[in-house]
């Protein structure tokens, strides 16, 4: 994060000790805010990376699992990237701003997803980089639709995953009342400096995601899960309809050939826990069922997540731990579990 973002969260009151993390008690009083005042974010966890040139579109058509050709001025995305066995190496946010493609990933993964997706450029009229000096931020809350609105006109009546550019700078309505705002320049002075704002880090922000049933993919969780295990095509993150890219195969077997054995769930669980920790059942007392993907503390006791579990093994319990002692359970989510193939 750069020194204008610490020295603005420092402003607000947030403290981090040694290792980046804030007391409990701040973290909770963050997670009030978010669910029911005016947030602004700084993700210092996530990074941007810029693809451009006369073959851009062509390029990420053939590499990425969404169509690339939907994303037009005005409209971001969600989409994937895999190895040869369709297992994730990452997860984007995608959308065009003055003729370049820009991939919101995990910053974690994003300077090796870079560079692997320079490695098949090859002759194509296509470069591949990353942003250095952007800021990404989340904003939500009723304060936020009306500072934006000075600079994105009609902000509030937008549909989710639209998308607009003023200046060095895009904002991307996720979904009612929580916004993307990615600066590759300067960001508009007046948002930081208004005064109705409550600070809140990424590992709070993270609870919109959570919420959404949207899973970034990290370094703790690449090469883990096919898409469609972490709900990526309930998102429109994957297209049945376009052509080949890396993983098609198995990405498209997987949908066709009846129903996915595992699948994301948002989760309640009462100890902390990580993103990549396995999961138990004594259904199948001798493998692991699954994997947490995401993680946010609520309250002193209670915790909220997403979980890629086998299905069937929730009616015999879902587990943190071979011991069985540490119980998750399922909430809904806000789409419904069902297969696509559009």
């Amino acid at each position: 994060m750069d020194a204008f973002w610490n020295e603005w969260l420092r402003q607000k009151g947030v403290a981090r000790d040694g290792e980046g993390k804030l007391p409990t008690a701040q973290h909770l009083q963050q997670v009030q805010a978010l669910q029911n005042g005016s947030v602004l974010a700084p993700l210092d966890n996530y990074a941007l990376i810029r693809v451009d040139g006369d073959d851009a579109e062509t390029f990420l058509q053939g590499q990425l699992s969404s169509d690339i050709r939907d994303v037009k001025d005005g409209r971001a995305q969600y989409s994937t990237y895999s190895t040869a066995k369709g297992r994730m190496l990452a997860s984007f946010l995608i959308w065009r701003q003055q003729g370049a493609y820009y991939l919101m990933v995990s910053a974690d993964v994003a300077q090796a997803i870079a560079k692997r997706l320079a490695m098949f450029v090859l002759r194509s009229k296509v470069k591949v980089s990353l942003v250095e000096g952007s800021a990404l931020l989340g904003l939500s809350g009723p304060f936020a639709e009306t500072i934006l609105q000075g600079h994105f006109p009609g902000v509030a009546s937008w549909d989710p995953l639209q998308q607009q550019t003023s200046g060095d700078a895009s904002l991307v309505k996720l979904r009612n009342g929580v916004y993307l705002l990615a600066g590759t320049g300067a960001l508009p002075c007046d948002i930081a400096a208004a005064p109705d704002w409550q600070a809140a880090t990424p590992e709070v922000w993270a609870l919109h995601d959570i919420e959404a049933g949207v899973a970034w993919v990290t370094s703790a969780t690449q090469e883990q899960f096919v898409p469609q295990m972490a709900n990526m095509e309930l998102i429109g993150a994957v297209s049945f309809k376009k052509g080949c890219y890396p993983g098609q195969e198995i990405v498209a077997r997987s949908q066709y050939l009846g129903k996915m054995k595992r699948r994301m769930f948002k989760v309640q669980f009462g100890q902390p826990l990580v993103a990549g920790c396995k999961l138990y059942s004594p259904q199948l007392p001798e493998q692991s069922v699954g994997m947490l993907a995401a993680v946010c503390q609520v309250d002193k006791e209670r915790y909220l997540g997403l979980a890629v579990v086998q299905s069937q093994t929730w009616s015999d319990g879902v587990f943190a731990d071979e011991g069985h002692t540490i119980a998750l359970q399922a909430l809904e989510l806000p789409y419904p579990l069902e297969s696509v193939t559009e």
